[in-house]
């Protein structure tokens, strides 16, 4: 039995959580969220708590059951509180700076590369070398961070470019010279 699978999923107070045959709707201060699950999970919603439950132990319904309960437990979670990632530009002339919604980052490309946030995103520039991307859907938040981070990948030798905040760059040791 998966153990994320069984734990029961709190619905704090102020959220509602509606289910229509497998779409889950969740409604909370922060927005809503909708998701289509698969049709063999069952998901019973309850007055305080949300339970997921598998029809049997075949290979299949055991993957699908944490996976399930995890996605549903991350839609209450970002209709409450929200989620955030860090990112962090490493590399002498690497700047980030926001205008209206959009994002312009100079990175030591011939170019400066400008970037729209997707709905549902907030993307803010507290500094000139730290970006913060905020949203209340897990997945996109990550994808779109992933997308940012893509652009300018940290390199081994130097640890210049985009990485999220504590990623710890693996460093390489570079050439030496000849005696």
């Amino acid at each position: 039995m998966s153990r994320i699978g069984r734990k029961p999923i709190p619905v704090p107070v102020g959220v509602e959580v509606a289910k229509q045959g497998q779409v889950v709707t969740v409604t909370g201060p922060k927005g809503t969220l909708t998701r289509s699950l698969h049709q063999d999970m069952k998901v019973t919603v309850g007055e305080t708590e949300i339970l997921v439950e598998r029809p049997s132990d075949e290979k299949l319904h055991r993957s699908l059951h944490g996976t399930t309960r995890s996605v549903v437990a991350n839609m209450v979670e970002g209709v409450t509180n929200g989620f955030t990632k860090n990112l962090e530009l490493v590399g002498v002339g690497y700047r980030a700076a926001k205008s209206g919604d959009k994002v312009t980052l100079s990175l030591g490309f011939s170019h400066p590369v400008v970037l729209d946030p997707e709905d549902g995103i907030e993307v803010e520039v507290p500094a000139v070398n730290r970006i913060v991307i905020r949203g209340i859907d897990k997945e996109k938040v990550g994808a779109y961070a992933a997308r940012v981070r893509s652009i300018r990948k940290p390199e081994p030798y130097k640890g210049k470019g985009i990485r999220y905040e504590n990623e710890v760059v693996r460093r390489k040791v570079g050439k030496t010279g000849k005696k």
